[in-house]
């Protein structure tokens, strides 16, 4: 019949520290996550294109589960998380706590600073802990199983093509059990006209 089942597989640990950068310590232990902006977090994954690795990076809301930027690069350097950074910061405001892993993007001087600048407070994953950053874990879990695993890209435009299109209904039309099967836009809208 042709079947073949489509897994979350294993991806490489892309979160490598640099060890002359600070380390910030897990903010998220404990706290009830309760109104706007409270706290974001960010993450990169990777898929193959045309055989190459091509790395994708997003900000999630907490609350409402809201993609607020995102952005596809074929290298995973500081300048490719930075920008997705000021992107949401500039459309979002700023949130309270900022959440991410231990990288080397992550730690170093540039990304800590633009948070360090806005008055954000840095918190990372303990190391080999994906579950302290699992809003976003979850994202690209649910990205990869509808969208990514069933096409193959052969150039890079698709897709940003096609990501663009599924972060559009992920945010705007697809129904989360964990929000009372609501849409995270719309959760995030009524905690904004709210505060």
């Amino acid at each position: 019949m042709k079947l073949e089942p489509i897994l979350a597989v294993k991806a490489p640990n892309l979160s490598q520290p640099n060890a002359a950068h600070k380390k910030y310590s897990y903010k998220l232990r404990g706290i009830e996550i309760s109104h706007i902006n409270q706290v974001w977090s960010t993450d990169i994954t990777y898929i193959k294109v045309d055989g190459a690795n091509v790395y994708l990076a997003a900000i999630i809301y907490w609350y409402s589960k809201a993609i607020l930027a995102h952005s596809i690069s074929n290298t995973m350097d500081t300048a490719f998380v930075t920008s997705v950074l000021n992107k949401a910061i500039r459309k979002y405001r700023k949130p309270e706590i900022f959440n991410t892993d231990q990288g080397s993007q992550y730690n170093s001087n540039h990304h800590t600073d633009i948070l360090s600048e806005n008055q954000i407070e840095i918190s990372m994953d303990g190391k080999g802990r994906a579950t302290d950053n699992i809003s976003i874990e979850r994202f690209w879990r649910t990205a990869k199983c509808e969208m990514i695993y069933f096409l193959n890209f052969d150039l890079m435009k698709h897709l940003k093509e096609s990501f663009n299109k599924y972060i559009y209904f992920y945010n705007f039309e697809r129904y989360h059990e964990s929000l009372c099967y609501l849409i995270p836009r719309d959760v995030y809208n009524q905690k904004a006209a709210i505060h």
